[in-house]
């Protein structure tokens, strides 16, 4: 026989369980935030930690604070609605951000693309020439150039730069070349390649090598490492980042970041241990499909 009090009492701890869940779901991405990315095999353990922590911290929160549950409830869910309201870190990006805790911990990663095969035979004649020219209009140490990429670098994502650092720099700066660049063909018979600083006064124009041109610039203006392969009638830039640990944190910042962009696979390249993101402007994220798989040069600095 069921008694009054005993029906209140399963009541009681269905309530407290159902606003503990209500309070776990939105404060376990929040500190995975500012925990440095830690990475358990193919896993990013961090993820793992931030459940456990807000687990534990709603515990405490519901056995000091029973009579105050619903009101911090209430609370909590005013701070969120106000943050989306602010700054548009809300409800939705609790939702973007378990759709990225679920992706990064989905089992391995699928196999990564093939290596570049570089052709020696080509490296003779006019694709010397062209290599050299494509050279000698790189550079990063333009004040232009520079001060360009600074600013964009800081236009995007700074929410996760406690987690993900200097990355956050470098994909913001990503985000805003290959959203704002704009395709223009050369002359016919006249292949002409830009400086950086002549493709950003001319309002981001230009066709695939003046893309990568600009972005091998201006990524090393802001410390990051770049090189530029050309293939068949084209040319584009790739990120170094550096061993399998270091990619892996860069592969969840991408899904983090680029979450509606990113429909399939991350493509890179990997030789003796290092690893290279394909950042061609035919994608919205970095890690897009190749063009081709074959390398007739690779221009690095």
């Amino acid at each position: 026989m069921d008694y009054p009090h005993d029906k209140y009492r399963n009541l009681r701890r269905a309530t407290n369980l159902l606003i503990g869940i209500l309070i776990v779901l939105p404060l376990a991405p929040i500190i995975n935030r500012y925990i440095p990315p830690l990475m358990l095999g193919t896993w990013n353990f961090d993820l793992i930690i931030s459940v456990i922590a807000a687990s534990l911290i709603t515990m405490v929160i519901v056995r000091i604070f029973r009579a105050l549950l619903i009101p911090l409830l209430v609370i909590f869910a005013g701070i969120v609605l106000y943050s989306q309201i602010t700054n548009g870190r809300g409800f939705g990006s609790v939702i973007n951000d378990y759709q990225v805790m679920v992706k990064s911990n989905w089992g391995k990663k699928e196999q990564k693309e093939t290596d570049l095969v570089v052709t020696p035979a080509f490296f003779d004649g006019p694709l010397t020439r062209t290599v050299k020219a494509i050279e000698g209009k790189i550079d990063h140490r333009d004040s232009v150039v520079r001060n360009f990429a600074v600013k964009h670098s800081l236009e995007n994502f700074n929410e996760f730069y406690p987690k993900y650092g200097n990355m956050v720099r470098t994909l913001s700066l990503f985000k805003y070349i290959n959203g704002n660049f704009k395709y223009v063909p050369d002359a016919q018979r006249d292949e002409y390649f830009s400086t950086p600083r002549e493709t950003i006064l001319n309002g981001m124009g230009g066709d695939c090598d003046d893309h990568s041109i600009l972005m091998m610039s201006a990524l090393q203006a802001i410390g990051a490492r770049c090189r530029l392969v050309l293939t068949e009638g084209h040319l584009y830039p790739e990120l170094y980042c550096g061993d399998d640990k270091s990619f892996e944190t860069y592969n969840a910042a991408i899904l983090a970041l680029f979450n509606k962009e990113v429909k399939g696979n991350i493509y890179y390249h990997e030789y003796a241990g290092e690893f290279w993101i394909n950042l061609d402007y035919s994608a919205p994220h970095p890690g897009g499909p190749y063009v081709s798989e074959k390398a007739y040069a690779i221009i690095s600095p």
